[in-house]
């Protein structure tokens, strides 16, 4: 028999390319699987054939980004951040999209090594065990951005203190009904953290607040569509999870005639452009997200070369004041 492929071993067993992609990085497949792809690598030879391909490509120049979706702003913005680093590094970036799906996102993973990448970055909304497992697993280095993890090389930005600030600012301007618009709790940094550090301020600084909570995800559309559900609790003030979700809920309260910030004031996370350029201009946590795939760049291209254990670098964020929340007097109390 000639070159084996991992589709040869796939056909062989019956099962799909992916499966034995995964047995062969130690992910889940079933035990069925596991001894069929198991004998066919031994019958075949196989595997040595695998990993000595894989030594030949160790220095390839190429960088692995995995990342959450293709239509966000702070993803592309962390883009241009890790192909700043990349071209002045003369490596190239071979990139695929989990879209929100875990499962994919570790296939993805798997399929960047699979094609020989020194290194790979994933812009995660999530680190689970399998996540670790795949970590471990890999002889090239790894690096998560986005989320907080002990256990892995990551980068992200301090979602938590970000929520704490704006509360405080929302309470500087006398805000005790509030809504919180925010995105389901499998995003650790932003559905958790976020909106974690903003519940915690009220909770240790102020007495008779009510903060309720309303779910969307990050389009615009969903926030839009959401609308309805967020004046039903008739806030004073709502707190987007992102300013995405702000820019969809400001069209509909415009729609129905809610003045911004004089019936409802608004805010958001991110500090994108368009949220300064709209009015009003969008009261916003700004957070350097090109700076963040630069040091993810930086501190994946060190571990290719040293092999070194890097430091988990918090990056800075900024409150930028606009006009979208009214000071609505009263006591703070």
């Amino acid at each position: 028999m000639g070159k084996i492929t991992i589709q040869d071993i796939a056909d062989i067993c019956q099962v799909s390319k992916s499966s034995v992609s995964r047995y062969l990085n130690g992910g889940y497949v079933s035990k069925e699987n596991k001894e069929k792809i198991k004998a066919a690598i031994e019958q075949t030879g196989f595997k040595s054939n695998f990993f000595a391909k894989r030594l030949k490509t160790k220095n390839s120049s190429l960088i692995g980004v995995v990342i959450p979706r293709i239509d966000s702003i702070t993803v592309g913005k962390t883009l241009n951040g890790i192909n700043n680093i990349c071209e002045k590094n003369n490596y190239t970036i071979l990139m695929q999209s989990s879209n929100l799906d875990l499962k994919k996102e570790l296939e993805c993973i798997s399929s960047l090594y699979n094609q020989g990448v020194d290194g790979i970055i994933v812009y995660t909304i999530n680190i689970t065990d399998e996540h670790i497992k795949i970590y471990n697993d890999l002889k090239i280095p790894i690096i998560f951005i986005g989320q907080k993890n002990k256990n892995v090389n990551y980068i992200c930005i301090d979602d938590y203190k970000a929520g704490y600030i704006m509360a405080e600012h929302f309470y500087k301007n006398n805000h005790k009904n509030i809504v919180f618009l925010g995105v389901d709790e499998e995003d650790k940094s932003v559905g958790i953290e976020r909106k974690q550090g903003f519940y915690d301020f009220y909770k240790q600084n102020v007495k008779n607040y009510s903060i309720n909570f309303v779910k969307t995800d990050f389009s615009f559309k969903k926030a839009y569509n959401m609308g309805k559900n967020v004046i039903d609790f008739n806030p004073t003030a709502v707190i987007c999870a992102t300013d995405n979700i702000c820019l969809g809920l400001m069209l509909y309260l415009n729609e129905k005639g809610i003045k911004i910030p004089d019936k409802i004031s608004v805010a958001g996370f991110g500090g994108y452009e368009v949220s300064s350029a709209i009015k009003p201009a969008i009261t916003t946590i700004q957070f350097d997200y090109e700076l963040l795939g630069e040091i993810a760049t930086k501190n994946i291209l060190n571990l290719i070369k040293c092999n070194e254990q890097q430091e988990n670098i918090d990056i800075n964020l900024k409150l930028i004041l606009g006009e979208s929340i009214k000071n609505i007097g009263g006591t703070n109390e």
